[in-house]
């Protein structure tokens, strides 16, 4: 629920700029104020890097429990930052530098939670059950970026664009940072998953020695991250504009297929997670990442013919990316040992999501304009190839299904 909720946090600011940007960003055109408050959501994405080394550093020294206590508050306080901050009018320039303070903190929470919350999800797992457990961390990704879309559908369809502009947009920031306190409350009872025994010690290291210490798990997990993370921004943001540039679909039924194709994606995980707990999750990222590799120049082609082209690419997408998603924690997490996971995890992670996802859907219009078709599917597919290779020889192989996976690293 925690996770979910991160999500849907970090979600709303894009959904809601149009309808705020105007009242923080006042000089120039509305779409200047517009751009401004993007460059703001950019902010967020910049943080997290930083977020996944300081908290990921945190729950090696403390433990989960501590790193996820933090991300929640530090996206809570961003939220009603937001939230209720005055205009410009009333404030000046305090008003968007108290935007830009809040889109830090939620980056720095979003950076540390992803690591945190996948050590945490397989550590508590029972045995035979890592991979099932592994699954609900996209789940919660999925289910916020529902709720934050789903939210925002409902209350412009509800208020007029005036009542939107001038304070509807302010009620899912503020439903989203009273949500993140009582969740916090609920957090203070999990059990702690790292032992006191297992936790790094400080004495005579810094934050980026467990990375020194297990650097071609780190790169590892680089290359597994790559393919993955832009197929997902690709998927999830960018294909949708591709079919109304190409097909002349229009937005509102773009966003329904996308929104279908994540329905579909959110059932899927936990039956994939089940399946990779019985053959292996090095099987699943080798299904995903090879799978996508020779077929995505031909989805990527379908999504751009018609509403159904869109709609079945789409949920073909997605449902080859549930390969990864489902089992994204449990092999990042087996990649280093307990005490390293939070920092092992944390900044190759957000700095790889940042370097490739953050930037598809740029990559994506840059190539549309410079470069013949299929240059930007053909840099999916190289991306994807890539991540298979390293799975294929960098992952030990699945051990069989009724022996415990445990702590030993998957890394050779």
């Amino acid at each position: 629920m925690g996770n979910a909720l991160e999500w849907y946090d970090w979600n709303v600011y894009a959904l809601m700029a149009p309808f705020f940007a105007a009242q923080f960003f006042v000089a120039g055109s509305a779409g200047t104020a517009l751009l401004s408050s993007l460059a703001v959501f950019a902010v967020g994405f910049v943080a997290r890097p930083v977020g996944g080394l300081l908290m990921g550093a945190l729950s090696d020294r403390r433990g989960r429990r501590t790193a996820m206590l933090l991300s929640i508050a530090l996206m809570a306080a961003g939220s009603l930052l937001i939230g209720l901050t005055p205009d410009h009018g009333t404030i000046g320039v305090l008003a968007p530098v108290l935007l830009v303070t809040a889109r830090l903190a939620q980056g720095l929470s979003a950076g540390g939670e992803f690591a945190a919350a996948a050590a945490y999800l397989v550590e508590s797992a029972p045995p035979g059950r890592k991979g099932l457990y592994s699954s609900f961390l996209y789940i919660g990704n999925l289910a916020g970026t529902l709720l934050a879309s789903g939210l925002g559908a409902l209350l412009a369809l509800v208020l007029d664009a005036d009542a939107m502009s001038s304070w509807g947009w302010r009620i899912p920031f503020l439903v989203g940072g009273v949500a993140a306190l009582l969740l916090a409350v609920l957090r203070r009872g999990m059990n702690e998953t790292l032992a006191p025994k297992a936790r790094a010690t400080t004495t005579g290291e810094g934050m980026f020695a467990p990375l020194r210490r297990n650097a071609g798990a780190a790169l590892t997990l680089c290359g597994i991250t790559a393919g993955a993370t832009v197929v997902y921004y690709t998927w999830i943001v960018g294909l949708s504009a591709h079919a109304a540039a190409q097909a002349g679909v229009d937005r509102g039924s773009a966003l329904l297929a996308t929104t279908i194709a994540q329905v579909v994606l959110l059932a899927a995980l936990p039956v994939v997670g089940i399946l990779a707990d019985r053959i292996g999750p090095r099987r699943m990222v080798m299904t995903f990442s090879g799978g996508f590799a020779l077929a995505c120049i031909p989805l990527h082609a379908l999504a751009g013919v018609s509403f159904g082209g869109l709609l079945g690419a789409e949920i073909a997408g997605l449902l080859l990316f549930s390969g990864y998603g489902a089992t994204a924690a449990l092999v990042m997490a087996e990649l280093f040992p307990k005490g390293a996971r939070g920092t092992g995890i944390g900044l190759p992670y957000a700095a790889t999501v940042a370097a490739f996802g953050g930037t598809a859907p740029y990559v994506s219009v840059w190539a549309t304009d410079h470069a013949p078709g299929v240059a930007f599917p053909a840099y999916i597919t190289l991306l994807c190839a890539l991540t298979f290779l390293v799975a294929r020889f960098r992952l030990a192989p699945d051990r069989p299904a009724l022996v415990p996976p445990g702590d030993r690293p998957l890394g050779t």
